[in-house]
């Protein structure tokens, strides 16, 4: 079977649930009075907790409160289509009844169930994918596990110091092939590891774990952060969503607060509107959606993830036509009022500023046959394209509080031109995540360009404007807050067509920075005088 079989419930699914529980919510972010200023489930390594203190957790970690027939349904009330917990984080701790490792629940703990078993069941029962976390390189327990500090030189926080290699192949043979095999051989069918932190692993290694997961159960997916590029899918960053869509498949995973594992003092929960922001666009640039709770030690998932959840959910059951088994945009931008995805000749328009005026779609380049809201059967939408613009007429009233989505029927597939478009008067924006790179920088698919270090390096995008007139050009980079002198203070030329302006991007002219938040925006301004071919209609290079 090969990854393209693998995907295919995948990415059917859009949207899974991942859940972060172990011992570090006994702690819920604090021992021995301190207080953790990181996530919740790294406290072991970041408060320097010795290994025998931490085991003692396992003697109070009783989760009574633990429901697996709970935590199924609430995925499914979420219209979440996978599950994925983790078996094992870095702390070692096997959260599962492991023959090969006695650090586990049903072993250590006065509880003595697997939640793991309990839980497969009722995935099962409701049709959701059970999938399992795994951390294959850090492990703070073990011997030879990479991440270990304790043998670290004086002020080393490396992740990636581990003790020798031959230990950490040891410490694969021992303790994660014979993890995999009991996860792939007593839980029945499962749909993906999620392994993670891969700061030591060689290719090879990461090679042997991909084809043992894929030799145990060939249909199931294996994340890509098993490391060296070799998954079946692409994992972006914690928290991070992308600017246009991504070539090939990808998931992002995601927070409902700051943290991953329970603590108590995270209150900063994000709105179910932002929720549903990001549910939207991550679906259009065919990404999936792993959104996060963090269940307490006594096994209760806290009342806030779950009332944002069943909202989300709610609005699925409504618009799930819209993120389901869809694809990305075929726009190689978004329009200024929400985005677009896409299934067979249908394109679905997720639209969040709703306007009485309604909305314009440029660039497509098929015929719209009908268009209606989903939610709204009784609403009318009407229809007017001109060349590659269409124009959809919108009722008063928007039918979500949120996004409300436009269904729109095309003569064939979406096909759309490859340029950023200028809707109306309004900025035309450039992410250098969809730019064409000159030089040897480093592209991400979110934050941008980096290693811009000499000045015949640059970043060029091809866009049409629809008015012409006197333009005002701003760039804004980012910068480390924590060395503000290495990184600002560069002059940066700009130029559209024959006209070009310069301008020094510095550290005088920093935005306020987020509440902790290592890197911050700095913003410089410059009007360009609008060159003459600039005119409505005009496709030129920036």
């Amino acid at each position: 079977m090969d990854a393209k079989e693998r995907l295919q419930w995948w990415t059917q699914a859009r949207f899974g649930m991942f859940i972060h529980w172990g011992l570090y919510a006994v702690l819920a972010g604090e021992f021995n009075g301190q207080k953790t200023p990181h996530i919740g489930e790294w406290i072991m390594r970041d408060l320097r907790i010795p290994i025998l203190e931490y085991e003692k957790l396992a003697g109070q970690f009783n989760p009574v409160g633990f429901d697996a027939e709970v935590w199924a349904q609430l995925a499914q009330d979420a219209g979440m289509k996978y599950l994925v917990i983790t078996a094992k984080h870095h702390d070692g701790f096997c959260m599962f009844d492991s023959p090969s490792n006695p650090y586990n629940i049903v072993k250590q703990t006065p509880f003595k169930r697997d939640p793991m078993k309990e839980l497969a069941a009722a995935c099962n029962k409701r049709g959701i994918r059970m999938c399992f976390y795994y951390s294959q390189d850090l492990d703070w327990h073990a011997p030879g596990g990479g991440g270990h500090w304790e043998e670290a030189k004086p002020g080393d926080s490396s992740l990636a110091y581990q003790r020798p290699p031959e230990d950490f192949q040891k410490y694969l043979d021992t303790v994660v092939k014979p993890n995999l095999r009991e996860l792939l051989t007593h839980y029945g069918p499962i749909g993906l590891i999620w392994f993670d932190v891969p700061v030591t692993i060689s290719k090879a290694q990461s090679e042997a774990l991909r084809d043992l997961v894929h030799e145990l159960q060939p249909a199931c997916l294996v994340s890509g952060r098993v490391g060296n590029d070799v998954g079946d899918y692409g994992s972006l960053g914690d928290n991070e969503h992308p600017v246009g869509k991504l070539p090939g498949a990808w998931e992002t995973p995601a927070t409902l607060n700051d943290t991953w594992g329970f603590k108590k003092d995270d209150h900063h929960w994000k709105s179910v509107d932002s929720l549903i922001d990001l549910l939207v666009n991550c679906a259009s640039k065919g990404v999936n959606y792993l959104l996060n709770v963090g269940p307490t030690a006594e096994g209760i998932i806290p009342q806030p993830s779950v009332e944002l959840l069943r909202q989300v959910g709610q609005w699925l059951r409504r618009n799930g036509e819209a993120i389901y088994g869809t694809q990305a945009s075929p726009l190689m931008t978004d329009p200024p009022w929400g985005r677009v995805t896409s299934k067979g000749n249908t394109l679905y328009l997720l639209v969040k500023q709703w306007s009485e005026r309604g909305i314009a779609l440029h660039g497509l380049q098929n015929k719209v046959l009908a268009a209606h809201l989903l939610g709204a059967a009784q609403a009318s939408v009407g229809i007017e394209q001109e060349a590659d613009v269409v124009n959809f007429l919108l009722p008063a009233a928007a039918p979500e509080k949120t996004v409300s989505v436009v269904a729109v029927t095309l003569d064939g597939p979406p096909r759309a031109e490859q340029l950023i478009f200028q809707y109306g008067d309004s900025a035309v924006h450039f992410p250098t995540a969809l730019a064409q790179v000159r030089g040897n920088m480093k592209q991400h698919h979110a934050r941008g360009v980096e290693g811009w270090t000499d000045p015949a390096m640059g970043v060029s995008w091809k866009f049409r404007a629809r008015a012409a007139g006197v333009y005002e050009v701003r760039a804004i980079t980012r910068v480390n807050r924590k060395n503000p002198e290495l990184f600002g203070n560069h002059e940066v030329n700009i130029s559209v067509d024959d006209r070009s302006v310069s301008g020094v991007v510095g550290v005088r002219d920093m935005m306020p920075p987020a509440d902790n938040k290592t890197f911050q925006m700095v913003s410089s301004v410059a009007a360009i005088p609008q060159p003459r071919s600039l005119q409505g209609g005009d496709c030129l290079v920036f």
